[in-house]
């Protein structure tokens, strides 16, 4: 099969040759840069360049020559924009803590302050206070609140989602057009729309680190507090962010047809690591109106599945997601509380593609040894697969700090087991 194939039949629950993998098509299925490094002069690749799309999470561009090593079935079509409001283009060296050296942006702007830590500006705008950080010796940006004093009295819903979205421009609909021409026309990957439009209140966009001055509520504790406190504020926010997000829908749908396969619609969590992030009755109260009316469009107009990406404990919401129209759950935290593997497909694989759950990032692979990262990926490929509805992808980013020969485990063994019998 090629991969485009053999990726539809997985998402609509039938059975493939083998099982598909991605490795980078979004900001969430992806590797940091250090550790793809690392992973290709392990699998004997010398030559190319480590390239930087994400300069928040610092994720790698995967390029062509590991993609079919490793077997990858998909490639993310998504705009050259960061999340810190400069594009990705004009690409420069930089050399991280670790030595590792890339390239990024040419619009990335930067200093080191004294104590090592390496600060940079929204939109490459040293007019600007700083808006995200990297500690000394660590591996990602933070992002810095600059939340100014609150005044009750002006805070204005519809004056946030305008300065944190915008519609889509001529340029930005022509790129997706041509973009996903090409990948569609010129490779056999299952292209995988990074739109993000249903990712209301994600805890990432909400400080505004791409914005100069950034307006309104913007501290995530402020923010959390304000989902309680100022609950027709945030019900505002959501809802401006709703009438722009769904025009730019409409218009994605014209610029790439049907020739996407998965639309990623959003990167909200609502889960912790022992249980729900929030109450399932502020989902239901919140969220879910609106996600249910962003999935119906899609699903009334289109033959994309959609994408939701949720980290921790989510179990708690998988009835209302299926009813608000969720196809396809990631990172599928099977560390996290009431999210073992065997649970979940024996409950929900009929009605949920699994993309992600391949292994325990937060233990087996960044703690254990070779052999229990195997025997991990073993079971979870054994468990999951059965039936179809099922991507392979670490739980979340694969992170710095993973030994190189752990990451090796995986990939050999998902070589080894990823075909159907």
């Amino acid at each position: 099969m090629t991969s485009r194939e053999r990726v539809r039949l997985a998402i609509n629950h039938e059975i493939p040759d083998r099982v598909p993998l991605d490795l980078g098509s979004t900001l969430v299925t992806g590797i940091q840069a250090s550790i793809y490094s690392r992973l290709k002069k392990a699998m004997g690749v010398m030559g190319g360049s480590v390239r930087v799309y994400d300069p928040y999470q610092m994720l790698a561009e995967v390029e062509e020559e590991m993609k079919k090593l490793l077997g990858v079935d998909t490639y993310g079509i998504q705009l050259p924009v960061t999340i810190f409001g400069y594009r990705n283009e004009n690409w420069k060296p930089f050399t991280m803590f670790d030595r590792t050296e890339v390239l990024i942006s040419g619009h990335f702007e930067h200093d080191v302050l004294e104590n090592g830590d390496i600060v940079q500006y929204p939109e490459g705008d040293r007019s600007a206070l700083p808006s995200g950080m990297m500690p000394k010796n660590g591996y990602y940006f933070d992002t810095i609140v600059r939340q100014e004093p609150i005044d009750e009295a002006k805070l204005d819903a519809r004056e946030w989602v305008l300065q944190t979205y915008s519609l889509y421009n001529d340029e930005d609909l022509k790129y997706l057009e041509d973009t996903s021409k090409w990948y569609f026309e010129n490779t056999d990957y299952a292209l995988v729309g990074n739109f993000w439009g249903a990712g209301f209140g994600d805890i990432a966009i909400v400080p505004g680190p791409g914005i100069r001055k950034p307006v309104g509520i913007r501290d995530p504790e402020e923010w959390y507090v304000s989902s309680v406190l100022r609950k027709n504020y945030i019900k505002d926010i959501f809802h401006y962010q709703f009438e722009l997000q769904m025009k730019n829908l409409k218009m994605y749908r014209e610029a790439v047809g049907d020739r996407i396969d998965v639309i990623v619609m959003s990167g909200t969590d609502f889960g912790s690591q022992n249980g729900p992030f929030i109450a399932p009755a502020a989902y239901r109260e919140l969220f879910k109106p609106l996600h249910k009316a962003m999935n119906d469009w899609v699903h009334e107009n289109t033959e994309w599945k959609t994408f939701y990406h949720t980290c921790g404990s989510i179990a708690a919401f998988f009835d209302d997601f299926y009813e608000a129209g969720v196809d396809i759950l990631n990172p599928v935290q099977v560390s996290a509380a009431g999210m073992d593997p065997e649970i979940l497909k024996k409950e929900y694989g009929d009605k949920f593609v699994f993309w992600g759950g391949g292994v325990d990032s937060q233990g087996v692979l960044t703690f254990g040894s070779p052999e229990d990262v195997s025997d991990q990926v073993e079971r979870n490929i054994r468990i999951f697969s059965e039936g179809g509805g099922f991507v392979f992808n670490n739980v979340h980013n694969i992170q710095a700090t993973v030994p190189v020969k752990n990451l090796v485990a995986l990939f050999e063994t998902l070589k080894e087991k990823r075909e159907y019998a």
